[in-house]
């Protein structure tokens, strides 16, 4: 289960081939008549200090991913490795509750809706000095202490400690949700959907805050989002998922210039554009989303592909690197023929 042999700048966590199925039930006795394959054989690598963004259509298993890699749920198989500080690795899908719970001091979440992810019962006091309380790091006065420390460093006054949570903007509350996920002073956050309930507005001064604790902290964010243009704001690194298949991962700088997975392009093209003499190029994707219950045999996304072959509804393509780039990998069988746009 853990390792103690260090390796050379080794990532600081490791999604390795992780399978997360639901069954469905029916009849009386409950009866298993299918599978949800929300992940399907996902991998990723986040190193120290990166953030790793992770977009997407709705429903295409991206929450599932992040609750299955912060312990929420077990998954179906695969393994997923973290890091420790004296550079050994432990295996998070093979912990007991009592050993996650030590796990998770290094690893945060941060839930989209900032407010049914703050108990309305408690002040702000007892939300953000709970994980210490709980964990045994701070009480009385400390604890106090570290609570206004911590709403000083998202920026809130350390005097509305006393407050509940209906009594702040929705900004605010978002910023008591970073505190909270800060308290343990964790090296990997998950960010799910973080900044998609806000104005736009907002949304920039949550996402500045977030960079400016990363660099002070040397924090390694997972951030999920389905807005593109967040994502290339904030994040190092991308990995494109559909229908519980990553089918593209490239630096982000590389897969905003240089997609190659249709499925890339189409994003890429929905994103809104001021200038009105760029508009007009976004054609939208034919077709609905597969059921993630009986996907369809091959690419998944050939049922939606403007560029789809025979090939690509018989043979499933794997993630492979593109013109020798382990960088920049793709799921395509003619990612290196097409000519695909960005806008």
């Amino acid at each position: 289960m853990i390792s103690n042999e260090p390796t050379p700048n080794p990532p600081i966590l490791e999604v390795m081939n992780i399978v997360k199925y639901f069954p469905i039930q029916k009849g009386l006795f409950k009866r298993t008549v299918g599978q949800i394959r929300a992940v399907d054989g996902v991998s990723l690598s986040l190193g120290k200090g990166e953030t790793l963004g992770l977009v997407g259509e709705s429903g295409c298993g991206k929450s599932t991913l992040a609750r299955t890699i912060m312990g929420a749920y077990k998954p179906t198989s695969g393994e997923i490795h973290l890091r420790r500080e004296n550079g050994g690795t432990t295996r998070i899908d093979q912990l007991n509750v009592k050993e996650m719970r030590r796990v998770r001091r290094n690893m945060q979440m941060i839930f989209q809706d900032p407010f049914s992810s703050l108990n309305p019962r408690l002040p702000v006091m007892e939300i953000i000095g709970e994980p210490l309380l709980v964990n045994k790091v701070a009480k009385g006065t400390d604890l106090e202490e570290r609570v206004a420390e911590l709403m000083k460093r998202v920026g809130l006054r350390p005097e509305y400690m006393r407050r509940y949570p209906h009594a702040f903007s929705g900004g605010q509350r978002q910023r008591i949700g970073i505190a909270r996920a800060l308290a343990l002073n964790p090296q990997i956050i998950v960010a799910d959907e973080a900044v998609s309930a806000l104005d736009v507005s907002v949304q920039a001064q949550i996402l500045n805050l977030l960079r400016e604790l990363q660099d002070e902290l040397h924090l390694s964010y997972l951030f999920i989002a389905h807005d593109l243009s967040v994502i290339e704001y904030i994040c190092t690194h991308v990995a494109v998922m559909y229908l519980g298949k990553i089918v593209e991962v490239a630096s982000r700088d590389e897969l905003f210039s240089n997609p190659k997975h249709p499925y890339t392009e189409a994003l890429l093209r929905a994103i809104p554009k001021l200038d009105p003499r760029k508009r007009g190029g976004h054609v939208a994707l034919r077709g609905e989303v597969p059921d993630p219950a009986a996907p369809p045999p091959g690419c998944f996304f050939h049922t939606r592909c403007p560029y789809a072959k025979d090939i690509c509804a018989e043979q499933r393509p794997e993630l492979a690197p593109v013109s020798n780039d382990d960088d920049h990998q793709v799921a395509c069988h003619f990612s290196e023929e097409l000519n695909l746009q960005t806008g």
